[in-house]
Formats: structure tokens, sequence, C-alpha cells
């Protein structure tokens, strides 16, 4: 079975091989390809992916293309992972919502928008150009923003297309770890839009944990939750997605980015030049195993300082730069989205069921949603494809906060299908993060500007 990773010359596309080799067995995996358009990146990037299977003593064929459709060839599943306008397009993303005053993070509210005028268009290319070659292939879209980005593909009328995130599924996680237990015991009832969701329920062998667990202040503090005060929690009386800490933080959030000397774009864009020009020097490339130390240093100080303003337990930045510890992962810890794909993979090759939750359209799962509005949801996968589950009536409060981002959704897929500048003010007029018509007006003046070479001209 072959399995393509298009953005494949990206940073943690080594992550993503390494979770793949180990579970090649079960997937019957014997070509894992990497495809990206930056040729010089998806060499480095590659050579580090065929170490990775020389280490694990893997015999799956690891191969690299420039191009799509030799990519997508006899592809039995097609993962997307790609930012277009790189590195520095988050920049300016961010920085031109700072300006404003509002949140610029690459999923939420006006950045996320920014990114899906970029990404849309060329996630459309890739998923039609599966559609025409290769029409039995499943795309599983990791893509950001990746909720909406998925309904667009669905809007398309691209049905073998799902969103993975693996934050949808961190209360499953989260649970499992603190009760040591094996995540395959546990399920979670999770409903909501991608980075807007929550998890109600968490059955351990039929009982429900949760409950007991929110009430736990250790629990609390020692997992994902601890950036949230317990009474906000509790009030909810669910998991959090922890970008909802974007929401309920709105204000402390945007004033903690912009204390910060560097925004969270332009720390990836000085640790990605720094990590590729140490890669590119001979004395490296020449030894494996320095070329492997670098990458898994790489990913140590990338992961340290995530969300670093909203976590307790964070390390500054620069107490991260110092650390010198030599951590390489192993087993399935940091597969995140890999694991999600992967998994769905794994379900449909051994037709064993699999309780996950996606990114897939509504189809009466939530009541009062449209059943074509893609949602975050708690889903089984099996042979006969995937399956999102009933949730029932949910709090209000969650429900109206779904409804408000929805309808900046579907106004947001329709500004980029239609190029409609007038639109797209729309969009960001409605989303609560904003709310303003005068400053919808001028982000996306400002946003159409600075990515003109990737957008083109709107009217």
């Amino acid at each position: 079975m072959k399995l393509t990773l298009i953005g494949g010359g990206g940073v943690r596309a080594p992550l993503f091989v390494s979770a793949a080799l180990r579970r090649a067995a079960r997937l019957g995996l014997d070509e894992l390809c990497l495809m990206d358009i930056d040729r010089e990146r998806l060499e480095i990037i590659g050579g580090i992916c065929r170490l990775v299977a020389q280490r694990a003593g893997s015999a799956v064929h690891i191969t690299t293309t420039d191009n799509p459709r030799s990519a997508i060839a006899d592809a039995a599943y097609v993962v997307t992972s790609i930012r277009v306008g790189g590195d520095r397009g988050r920049v300016l993303d961010e920085r031109i919502a700072l300006r404003h005053g509002v949140l610029g993070q690459e999923t939420t509210g006006p950045g996320g928008f920014a990114m899906a005028m970029r990404s849309i268009p060329a996630i459309l290319g890739y998923a039609e150009q599966i559609a025409a070659h290769n029409p039995g292939a499943w795309m599983f879209n990791f893509t950001n923003p990746a909720g909406l980005v998925t309904q667009a593909l669905r809007d398309a009328g691209l049905a073998r297309t799902v969103g993975i995130c693996d934050g949808a599924n961190a209360a499953q996680h989260a649970v499992a770890h603190w009760l040591n237990v094996d995540v395959q015991r546990v399920r979670a009832e999770v409903y909501g839009l991608n980075h807007l969701s929550w998890a109600r329920r968490v059955w351990v062998d039929g009982t429900d944990v949760l409950p007991g667990l929110l009430q736990n202040p250790a629990f609390l503090a020692g997992s994902a939750l601890n950036i949230f005060a317990p009474e906000l929690v509790r009030w909810n009386g669910a998991w959090l997605n922890e970008y909802l800490f974007y929401y309920y933080y709105a204000e402390r959030a945007v004033e903690s980015i912009q204390g910060d000397e560097m925004t969270r774009g332009e720390e990836i864009l000085r640790l990605n030049e720094e990590l590729f020009k140490a890669l590119r020097a001979p004395e490296v490339a020449r030894s494996p195993e320095e070329t492997l130390r670098r990458y898994f240093a790489y990913n140590r100080r990338r992961g340290a300082t995530y969300m670093h303003y909203a976590r307790p337990d964070a390390p500054a930045m620069d107490q991260a730069d110092q650390d010198t510890t030599e951590v390489e992962l192993s087993g399935e810890e940091g597969e995140g989205y890999a694991g999600v794909a992967l998994s769905i993979a794994e379900a449909f090759e051994t037709r064993q069921p699999l309780h996950i939750a996606l990114n897939v359209p509504n189809a009466g799962a939530i009541p009062f949603m449209r059943p074509d509005d893609v949602v975050e949801i708690s889903c089984v996968v099996d042979q006969n494809g995937i399956h999102p589950q009933p949730v029932g009536d949910i709090p209000e409060s969650h429900a109206l906060l779904m409804r408000n981002v929805k309808y900046y959704e579907r106004l947001a897929v329709e500004a980029i299908r239609t190029r409609s500048r007038e639109t797209a003010i729309a969009a960001l007029m409605a989303h609560p993060l904003v709310l303003s018509y005068s400053r919808a007006k001028a982000l996306v003046g400002e946003y159409l500007e600075a990515h003109a070479p990737y957008v083109g001209v709107w009217e």
C-alpha cells in the first residue's frame, strides 16, 4: 500500500514517517511518498526521513517528488499538510491582526481567515487531481484552518475527504494517561467545530469518569486544562479544547501576544531558518547522528513554548533556548495529526472499528446544525466509512458560539470561492473575535494586499 504526504518537505514530516513506520505491518505499507514544491527542503527532510527509516530497520520505501500527479498515483491515502506563503505568510497574518488589536493566531479569527484565503484554493487543486486521477483514494486534510478547509472541500462535492486534528481527541488521551489505561478503552463524546470543541462525557469501560475528574484539582492542574480557571471548566461541565482559550480569555490572549518580543510565527520562522541552515552545513550533512540530534533538538525547542503565554508550566523562550537535554520522540508519543490519519487508515485496512473525533459533515449528529455543516464530532470509522455519532442537545452557550462561528465559516468559504471582498468583510465582521465592520474592512484590505501573489485580485 502507498501512502502520500503532500507537504512532505515540512519540518514535522519525519515525525509522520516515524509514526507510519511503527504501523507499517498493520497497514500493509510498502511505500511512503513525500511530495513538496520546495525541492531544497524536500531533499533535506526526505534525507532525515530515510535516516529515521534506516534507524528503525524498516523496509518501507521512502520516495520524494515535486510532481503532484506522480505522488497521488496509486496512493490509497493522501495526507495534506501545506503552508501556502510559508512561515513569512504566517508572520504577516499575525502582525496585521495585532495592529488592529485582534488575535492573529493562524487558525482562529482573522489570522485563520488569512490562511484560509491561501490554503483553500491550493487544497482544492490537489483534491481535484485526486478525484480525477485516483478517485478511490481518501484525502485526510490537516492543512489549517482544518475545519474551514474541509468545509470548502465538501462544498465542492469532494466526498472522500475528512479533516483531521489531534486536538479533537485530547480528552480521550488525557484521561487514558491520567488513569493509566489503554487509550482504546476510552471513549469520548466530542462536539463542536475545529479548534472550538468540547468533550462532555468520557467513558472508560462504559463508565463516565469525566465529572469526577473535572472536580479533581490534581487532574485539572496536571492536564491541558490547566490553562483555564477551574471554575470555568466546572461551569462548562466539559473538557475544553485548548483553542477555546482565545475566546474565553480573548483580551488577555491578545495582550500577552503583543507583550512578547516575537509572535509565534516569528519564533517559528527563526527556528526553521536556523534548522535548515544547520542541516545544510557539510559537517552536519556528513553525520547522520548529528543530523538527527539537530532535528530532535529543534522539535523539543518548538514544542516547549507552544501557547507559552497560556500555560503556567511553559518555559520562557530564552529558557527553552538554553535547554540542552537530548530528547527523541519514540513510541506513540508525539504522533499528533499523524496518529489521527494513520488510525483512520488502519481502521479501513484492518476493518477494526475506531472511535475518534474528526471533522466531517454533521449529517444530523448535532440537531441545530445543517446536515452539510462540517463539525468536529465523535465518529465511528469502520469498513463502511465514517459515521458521526449523535450527541443530542448541548448547552446553549456552546450552541450559540458554534452557530456564530459556523456562520462566519460559511461566509468565509463563499468569499474565497467567489473572490468577493464584500463577502469577506461580512465574514470577519460576523466572527466573535472581530465584531466590527470598520475593523473587518481594514483587515480584509490589508490581507488582500499582503497576499496578492497567492490570492490574486478580488472584486
